[in-house]
């Protein structure tokens, strides 16, 4: 069974056009987009077995060898995840992957000799996830962004054949800024699964509490908080925006797609007056455009 048969794979794939930034869009060569989607796929399935998300019938434990009582046990889904990379990476038995999302990526890894460190690295922020709920300080979030994102840069660097320390660099903050994005847009839906990925310090600067980050609308306080945090990632974002100029043809388009979404995201989020407690504000398809093309020129 492939990924593209398998209903709760279909699932997790299906979630690519929701994102904030376009992940394998068609003007790609078509062997990035099938290496793109691979990756992604494994990084969703990572995220929606941390937030408790995985479609219900439990056919994902189901694949990773897990029975029924299992099925909702983060942990134990992310354990076996775990067992299911090692045999990616031709480890254990050598016995194919289990779940079809992982016999999907199993030919990017060895085609592109992909390291087993960036998989790794997203599986550990989702055991993170569920034993850490609140973050002290920017340095600690940021230290979570660099197992939650930043290993999903530098694997499109690694399939692209674009490496190098200052592309990884560059990579590392633009998915540290998407990371906060995401966090900025999803408050409220956060507080509901007990998080809060908005540092205590800087909560504590604007007089913000829990209490205020569970009201229907935001407050003052909590909108100049939202927008210092915004002000964060835009600056993470022109850091990293030299990424685009650096490399030539369709990948160029990519990564701007990647920097324009997120300043998108941000543009959505000032126009709701950096109220994000009724939803996660979201772009227009014209916005990204606009910014997408504006990341162009300005990166020439």
């Amino acid at each position: 069974m492939t990924a593209a048969d398998d209903a709760p794979s279909r699932a997790v794939l299906g979630q690519a056009a929701d994102e904030n930034f376009p992940v394998a869009p068609f003007f790609l060569p078509r062997a990035w987009r099938a290496d793109l989607m691979a990756l992604y796929g494994y990084a969703r399935l990572v995220d929606d077995i941390g937030d408790g998300d995985l479609a219900p019938g439990g056919a994902d434990a189901a694949a990773l060898g897990l029975g029924p009582d299992e099925a909702d046990d983060p942990l134990a889904l992310l354990d076996a995840l775990e067992a299911d990379l090692d045999r990616v990476f031709g480890s254990g038995t050598g016995a194919a992957p289990g779940h079809p999302l992982l016999r999907r990526l199993r030919p990017t890894v060895r085609r592109h000799r992909l390291s087993p460190q960036p998989f790794l690295g997203l599986l550990q922020a989702n055991r993170q996830d569920q034993k850490v709920r609140r973050y002290e300080t920017y340095a600690e979030l940021a230290g979570y962004c660099e197992l939650s994102a930043n290993p999903v840069g530098r694997l499109v660097l690694a399939v692209t054949g674009t490496e190098s320390p200052e592309r990884i660099r560059r990579s590392d903050a633009i998915c540290t800024a998407l990371q906060i994005v995401e966090h900025i847009q999803d408050v409220a839906e956060d507080l509901g699964r007990d998080r809060i990925y908005l540092p205590a310090e800087d909560m504590r600067r604007f007089g913000v509490t829990e209490a205020d980050l569970a009201r229907p609308h935001a407050g003052e306080p909590v909108r100049a908080l939202i927008r210092y945090e915004a002000a964060r990632a835009a600056r993470l974002l022109d850091e990293g925006a030299p990424l685009v100029g650096s490399v030539r043809g369709r990948l160029r388009l990519l990564l701007a797609g990647f920097v324009g979404g997120g300043r998108a995201a941000l543009a959505a989020v000032a126009a709701a007056g950096h109220d994000v407690l009724p939803g996660p504000p979201k772009p227009t398809r014209r916005r990204l455009l606009r910014e997408v093309g504006s990341t162009l020129r300005r990166e020439g």
